[in-house]
């Protein structure tokens, strides 16, 4: 980011691992005059011309509706959050909260974060059971910890168990095909990438461009799932 910031580029397209820790490149990028659009993850603590993102508050509340359908309205369940601090995990979980208030019949029980992680997934989920073994839902803030809670599931996964992700990574949509993840939350990165590349060439051109570009999201089911294998 310094090197295209002291290279006179006209815009940069940028996608942080970390919020917090993508603001000192951000800032010297501003410091240039040079327009920033963060692609996916918002930054914080610098000036941004557009943060380009899937709908994550849309996508919370569709999987909070795909959910408590899947339960018939009734039930106990968890709640696998991110990488706390960061924009995808707080609007994916104000989305999925504020969706599933439309369902007085369903208890969420617990949540607790596993930072986005297959691994961390598994673990956090195998402890959720020990504490709450009747938990019939559990919403994943992403496929990579949806995938690490089937794993924890067993048997229990699609059949005593449904679990709904978030991404419609090629890995969560083949579970989804299985039977064993019942939904996820589809990104559509293409469109993301392309809309990214677009704003940063207007806001080059000095076009003025708006705050934020929501990228629509879609829940893949396994009676669509074949339209998002990638």
């Amino acid at each position: 980011m310094q090197n295209y910031s002291s290279q006179g580029m006209k815009a940069i397209v940028v996608n942080p691992v970390d919020s917090d820790a993508a603001a000192p490149a951000v800032q010297a990028a501003n410091r240039a005059g040079i327009p920033v659009v963060a692609a996916d993850r918002t930054v914080n603590g610098a000036k941004l011309s557009q943060f380009v993102a899937s709908d994550n508050v849309a996508g919370g509340k569709d999987a909070a509706k795909t959910l408590a359908e899947s339960l018939g309205g009734k039930g106990r369940i968890v709640i696998i959050q991110g990488q706390p601090g960061t924009s995808a995990s707080r609007e994916r979980g104000q989305g999925f909260e504020e969706g599933i208030k439309q369902y007085p019949g369903i208890q969420v029980v617990a949540k607790q974060p596993a930072d986005f992680d297959r691994t961390k997934g598994l673990d956090v989920m195998t402890n959720l059971l020990q504490s709450h073994p009747d938990v019939n839902g559990v919403f994943a803030e992403n496929d990579e910890m949806a995938l690490g809670a089937i794993k924890a599931l067993g048997s229990k996964a699609g059949t005593q168990v449904k679990v709904v992700g978030f991404d419609g990574t090629p890995d969560g949509v083949k579970a989804v095909k299985a039977g064993t993840l019942f939904a996820t939350v589809a990104q559509q990165p293409r469109l993301l990438g392309q809309m990214a590349v677009q704003s940063a060439i207007k806001a080059a051109q000095g076009e003025r461009i708006d705050p934020t570009n929501a990228v629509p999201v879609k829940v893949a089911t396994r009676e669509n799932a074949d339209r998002f294998a990638g």
